[in-house]
């Protein structure tokens, strides 16, 4: 793999100043040549004119958070980070590589998770070029690179996890956003590291079931819900009823069998768990008339 080479180039500030200075020498040197119809001088003034003239486009300029990467007939120099105008060699090609934060948000790809329920799956990658040298050299295009390598990583994410799960132990889509996000951000990391990319961030943006299922799977989480919302009601009526009958023993209140009890924790259910306003109702007798 080709490693970058920070090179370090010339002021383009003091060349400015040097080669307009060598243009204004050599033309005198043209002038006091042909006057004193010396030819020899008159060809070496020509040549060192057209030299300065071909110096001129070594100039070039790097913008902060900007690399410019130098290549000499094919063969890679290094690259330049310094800001501002600099100058180099003419014959170097300068090829501009953006080392800005950027983002990346994945089309929406329609994916069978670990369930083999089908979902809809989008993520955000924040990136940025870190090795101008593996950005250039290593793969054809770095930013289409990002973009595609970015979608196969979600894609084998969304494959080898569930969308949710009804196991603690189970790293799901939907429950568990920041550990899917961290290795979501390993696995992009580990595809884009040979193109010189740094993943700063990577999270999912859009997750859901697909429309084929999604008012089967919605009938089923309410159907959930409400199952978990019946269990911690009956959780808590019985522990209030353990604690009402706990308080009449301990107080002494009413002395109570195991009908009578049986009795009270049957009221004392239905008041507790039933969806409507429980009617009292007045008993004249007694338990056993």
């Amino acid at each position: 793999m080709i490693e970058e080479r920070i090179r370090k180039c010339a002021s383009g500030f003091l060349a400015l100043a040097v080669l307009p200075v060598l243009n204004i020498v050599f033309g005198y040197l043209f002038v006091k040549a042909a006057q004193d119809e010396n030819i020899t001088m008159v060809f070496v003034a020509i040549v060192a004119t057209v030299i300065v003239l071909i110096c001129y486009k070594g100039f070039f300029m790097v913008a902060p958070n900007q690399s410019k990467v130098l290549q000499l007939f094919g063969t890679y120099v290094g690259s330049v980070h310094e800001t501002g105008l600099r100058w180099a060699n003419p014959f170097y090609s300068k090829e501009t590589v953006s080392l800005r934060v950027r983002n990346f948000e994945s089309e929406m790809l329609k994916v069978n998770d670990s369930s083999g329920n089908p979902i809809e799956i989008a993520a955000v990658v924040v990136w940025r070029v870190v090795d101008s040298a593996e950005a250039v050299f290593e793969v054809d295009d770095y930013v289409n690179y990002v973009h595609i390598q970015s979608e196969a990583a979600l894609r084998n994410l969304a494959v080898a996890h569930p969308y949710e799960s009804h196991d603690d132990e189970v790293i799901a889509l939907r429950s568990d956003p920041q550990d899917i996000a961290d290795k979501l951000k390993d696995e992009v990391q580990d595809r884009l590291g040979k193109a010189g990319v740094e993943v700063i961030e990577a999270r999912i943006s859009h997750l859901a079931y697909a429309q084929e299922i999604a008012s089967a799977m919605l009938k089923r989480q309410q159907a959930q819900a409400v199952v978990a919302a019946r269990r911690q009601i009956v959780d808590g009526a019985v522990g209030m009823v353990q604690m009402a009958l706990a308080d009449l023993e301990a107080h002494n209140v009413v002395n109570l069998d195991e009908e009578r009890k049986a009795a009270m924790v049957s009221n004392l259910l239905v008041v507790l768990c039933g969806e409507e306003n429980a009617r009292p109702v007045v008993n004249a007798g007694s338990l056993y008339n």
